[in-house]
């Protein structure tokens, strides 16, 4: 017990020491609206955005973001996401004949990757 919070007490001296930007990057940047709505073989919420987080990652390594993902039916998502402190338009992703799946979850995190760095580089 002594050595667990003997962690918990360095943990919170180098958060505190670190200042707000170790508060930001430990901060969920990925939340998921509706994920209940995700067919089960998309993985759900947590697949969703560690896809989002990775593709962001990839395509703007180190920019600043928040995605907000609502899953609006089986076929549809739609997301905002904040860079840099500017709320970008909305994206939407749709697949028309079938329902979302781990491929459909791949392409739309690709796209807001890209829309993370094209934001990043105006």
């Amino acid at each position: 017990m002594r050595g667990l919070l003997e962690r918990l007490a360095l943990a919170l001296a180098v958060t505190v020491l670190a200042g707000p930007a170790a508060a930001v990057s430990s901060a969920h940047r990925c939340t998921v609206v509706e994920g209940g709505k995700l067919p089960a073989d998309t993985g759900g919420p947590e697949a969703l955005c560690a896809a989002v987080e990775q593709a962001i990652a990839s395509a703007a390594p180190g920019v600043p973001y928040k995605a907000e993902i609502r899953v609006l039916s089986r076929a549809r998502l739609a997301a905002i996401l904040v860079v840099g402190g500017r709320t970008l338009p909305q994206q939407n992703f749709a697949i028309m004949d079938r329902e979302l799946n781990r491929g459909a979850i791949e392409r739309f995190a690709q796209s807001l990757g890209a829309e993370v760095a094209k934001a990043h580089s105006h």
